[in-house]
């Protein structure tokens, strides 16, 4: 190892099965989170309030991931390739330009209500037999709703079990 703060050009790049071997690939068994954001815009209104949200309206709404797991062999929990391919392709398309009251389980739209579905959506996939191989002790730790830049909902997995 180099010294921290030194700057140098590599002398050579790493070769794999040369200067490291796959039993050097995973550096542990500890359970690690990784996160993952997306940002979607939708429209939608509230029942039973109120305020100015009673009204049909648009946000353009935040969702932050937290997924957590044991690294595989290569090192890596869960490829944030694949976060992003379960929520384009299971979660996305009831939310983004939508009509919220009308693409979601019947529900008041609120960021309350949503990231809980959000949630059961991200972990219905990650245990689904597509998912449930890539990554060990894949779960979802928590998932994050902002419906402006300073206000969001939370959903996290021990609250599910609080009941």
């Amino acid at each position: 190892m180099r010294e921290p703060g030194t700057f140098r050009i590599v002398d050579k790049l790493q070769q794999f099965g040369t200067d490291i071997e796959r039993s050097q690939l995973r550096y542990h068994r500890k359970r690690v989170l990784v996160s993952k954001q997306f940002t979607f815009d939708a429209a939608h209104h509230l029942h039973c309030y109120e305020g100015k949200c009673k009204n049909l309206h648009g946000h353009t709404y935040v969702v932050v991931f937290g997924i957590s797991g044991i690294p595989g062999e290569t090192g890596l929990t869960l490829d944030f390739g694949d976060i992003k391919t379960i929520w384009k392709e299971r979660i996305e398309p009831f939310l983004d330009h939508r009509y919220l009251n009308e693409t979601l389980p019947p529900m008041n739209t609120t960021a309350e209500n949503m990231v809980v579905w959000i949630f059961e959506q991200m972990e219905s996939a990650l245990t689904s037999d597509v998912y449930c191989n890539r990554v060990e002790g894949g779960r979802t730790e928590f998932v994050r709703l902002f419906e402006t830049p300073t206000s969001y909902a939370e959903f996290r997995r021990e609250w599910m079990f609080d009941e």
